[in-house]
């Protein structure tokens, strides 16, 4: 998330100087004139990079986590290894 907050803070700067403002409508129109050209691959290309990153973080929320560390101490609470005088 901090990756993310970054990126839009340097994009709000980015979209304040005109020159880079040209720029960045430029790529975003050249964007879209290629998702129209190549429609049904860009459309799948951009769709699995959607995709995988949201599927990726499902797996890694739902993942099990690790074991438990068995006590070392626990076979010493019944008191059957205990030596009495």
């Amino acid at each position: 998330m901090t990756l993310l907050g970054i990126g839009l803070f340097v994009l709000i700067f980015l979209m304040l100087m005109p020159s880079s403002r040209s720029l960045l409508e430029h790529s975003f129109g050249g964007a879209g004139e290629w998702l129209g050209k190549y429609a049904p691959f860009s459309y799948l290309l951009l769709a699995i990079l959607v995709i995988v990153p949201i599927v990726a973080a499902i797996v890694v929320m739902k993942a099990p986590g690790p074991p438990e560390p068995e006590d070392p101490l626990a076979r010493y609470k019944g008191g059957e290894d205990v030596l009495e005088d």
